[in-house]
Formats: structure tokens, sequence, C-alpha cells
């Protein structure tokens, strides 16, 4: 059995990527009203703030602070994670372990967190989160793309509404 360790630090930055278990489902954009709702429930109750988030077709990136003293984002991706699941009925082909704990079969079970070290890594994962449309293909320009705080950085004045560009230009960034 593998141990996954995580690096639970008290009121740091993280980078996530939260998957479903179907990679070729829409769930997370054709049902946006109740993912934004689990996620304003979950956040009401056990605060955090997004500095930056994408939700595409199968999955989500996300960048979180928690509050001073506090660690368990395991525990907000769960409870998000759990809300959502239950507006929908239990997959047919679930595994065993799956059945046994009364998992719906919707999320992948495990997610991907990064620690933010600095102000460098901060803005490349931020620009990662709203560049991810293009990366995939779902969209030909970042601003294009509806489920992201791109927007919201556009309307704040932190970023340009023609940042990215095209795909070609933010391919050359992200190689550098």
């Amino acid at each position: 059995m593998s141990y996954y360790r995580r690096n639970y630090l008290a009121g740091g930055t993280f980078f996530f990527t939260v998957k479903l278990a179907d990679p070729k489902s829409r769930l997370l954009v054709e049902y946006i009203h109740l993912l934004r709702e689990a996620y304003a429930f979950v956040q009401k109750r056990y605060p955090f703030e997004t500095a930056a988030i994408c939700v595409l077709p199968n999955h989500i990136h996300a960048i979180w602070t928690l509050p001073d003293g506090e660690y368990d984002y395991s525990l907000r991706w769960r409870l998000i994670k759990t809300r959502f699941s239950n507006h929908f009925t239990k997959q047919d082909n679930l595994s065993a372990s799956k059945q046994r704990r009364h998992e719906k079969g919707i999320w992948q079970r495990r997610f991907y967190e990064h620690t933010i070290r600095n102000e460098t890594d901060y803005q490349r994962c931020v620009d990662y989160v709203h560049f991810n449309p293009v990366k995939h293909g779902i969209s030909t320009n970042v601003k294009d793309w509806p489920f992201s705080s791109f927007h919201h950085y556009v309307n704040n004045g932190l970023l340009p509404p023609d940042w990215g560009g095209t795909r070609e230009t933010l391919i050359m960034h992200f190689a550098e």
C-alpha cells in the first residue's frame, strides 16, 4: 500500500489538482452551480482564501491560502467533493473499496498538492491555473474560458484582458 506524505503547513499556500474519476466526464462544468454551492458551503464553515481557480470539465486547479493555525486542506476538499457528489447517483462499476466507503465513484480518491514556496513559485502556479483551458485545448484564448479566476484578475487590474494571448505564446512562456 502506498503512503502519501502531505505537507500540512499551518497558514500555508498550496496549489491543488483535483480530478474526476472519469477523464471524459464534463460534470464539473455541466453542474457548475452545484460545484459553486458546495465550494461556498465548505469555505464558509472551514475558511480558506482562493488565490486562483480554474474549473475544467473533468478537473479543478486551485490555489488556496489557509488561515493562520489551520492546516487541514484535505478535510476541505473531502467536504467539497462529498457535497457535490451527493447530488448524483452511485456509479455502477465501483471497486470494492469504494463500495465499502460508500463512495459514489465520481472523484479520484487522491488529489495533487504542491506547497508554494515563494513569490516566483506562486506566480508560476497562478499562470498555470489560468492557462490550463488553453493547454488542454478547451479554449483558444485564456479570456474565453468562463470558469476561471482569470476574469477576477482582469476586473481587479491584476492582469490585462489580453494576457496569455494564444496557446503558442504561452507554451513558449512555460517552456523557459
